[in-house]
């Protein structure tokens, strides 16, 4: 897929009401400061579109980035940033439920794990929250230039054993230091889009 337009087209807050998009969409969760702006901006050639902070729990809307007018990226709120109060993360939640029992566009989602350390309990509960709502998530295994080369099996059957996942769940090892996996997870996201 060659991406040659990307706009921001939709931000929906806690009482927003969700567009009804008539393209696919693609999700994407992850805990914050896991480097899913990072992957975003990858995924689409951009520097900065979607925001990027040092600061984890940027994302508090969630935002469906228009990708050559054939389909959604559709990036969720981050979870299990401490500093955020249990009000707040509550209402997140219903909100990230509305959006996933509600799209009729969705295709796939794609969870974003550190792939230096074992999936947090956050982590898991989004895994096995996806599976409940009938999505097998697609694992995203970020920060892969942080980890040597030779290490990189290991922490990936470390991240499928911490989410108890199935042999058919799907791992991209990704950086966006060096880009690594781009290309692939973009071949993915064709296939299940058929754009």
């Amino acid at each position: 897929m060659i991406i040659k337009n990307v706009s921001l087209e939709t931000v929906c807050g806690i009482t927003s009401k969700l567009p009804e998009n008539d393209k696919p969409e693609v999700a994407f969760a992850g805990k914050s400061n896991v480097g899913k702006s990072s992957l975003i901006n990858s995924l689409m050639n951009r520097k900065a579109l979607a925001r990027t902070s040092s600061q984890p729990g940027k994302t508090q809307t969630i935002n469906y980035y228009n990708i050559n007018d054939a389909l959604y990226f559709v990036d969720l709120p981050g979870y299990g940033y401490a500093k955020t109060s249990e009000a707040i993360r509550r209402k997140w939640g219903k909100m990230v439920e509305n959006f996933l029992m509600n799209s009729k566009q969705l295709k796939a989602i794609f969870l974003l794990i550190d792939i230096r350390h074992e999936p947090s309990m956050n982590d898991k509960n989004m895994y096995d929250w996806i599976v409940y709502h009938g999505f097998l998530p697609v694992i995203v295994a970020t920060k892969l230039d942080k980890i040597r080369r030779s290490q990189i099996q290991k922490h990936i059957k470390m991240i499928k054993d911490g989410l108890g996942a199935g042999p058919d769940t799907k791992i991209f090892p990704f950086s966006s230091l060096t880009k690594q996996g781009k290309e692939e997870i973009l071949e993915y996201i064709d296939l299940i889009c058929q754009v």
